[in-house]
């Protein structure tokens, strides 16, 4: 069996990098993979580590066909993550979310990370880092919000 490739889309690295939190990623998943949209609307708030691969679509016309309903990197991470195949895929947007579990992917959110980090105790608490997200301006309705931190014991 292959190994699980994750491709992220820009908001989970831009909302995990302004929480200075963006190194759970590497603890749960060793590396990240993005299409060159990502890498682009990343480039001017979030410095890529090492453990953050670029990887060109090879056929970027999907992309295209996408960003008619969505923005560049979530359709160029989506078309990505159907290329490669046997990939999860990081996306906060819900009308993306839909398309890629129609898609066939398996989907997770900087929520769905940062309680996976919780749980394997890369984080202490959560409350902390969900209220940094709010006050960076990351969308989180307040039922949602209470859910996690139950989710997580909290």
């Amino acid at each position: 069996m292959s190994q699980l490739t994750v491709v992220s889309n820009s908001s989970p690295l831009i909302g995990l990098n302004q929480i200075n939190q963006l190194s759970v990623l590497e603890k749960l998943f060793g590396s990240i993979t993005i299409p060159t949209a990502v890498a682009q609307e990343v480039a001017p708030s979030v410095k890529l580590p090492e453990w953050i691969n670029l990887k060109p679509l090879s056929q970027p016309m999907a992309a295209r066909i996408l960003a008619t309903a969505l923005g560049p990197g979530e359709s160029e991470a989506i078309s990505l993550a159907v290329e490669l195949g046997n990939a999860q895929i990081i996306l906060d947007d819900r009308a993306a979310r839909r398309l890629a579990q129609g898609l066939g992917l398996s989907v997770v959110g900087t929520l769905g990370i940062v309680l996976a980090a919780k749980r394997r105790g890369f984080l202490i608490t959560l409350h902390p880092q969900l209220d940094a997200l709010t006050n960076n301006g990351f969308h989180l309705a307040p039922e949602l919000y209470q859910r996690v931190l139950v989710d997580a014991g909290e």
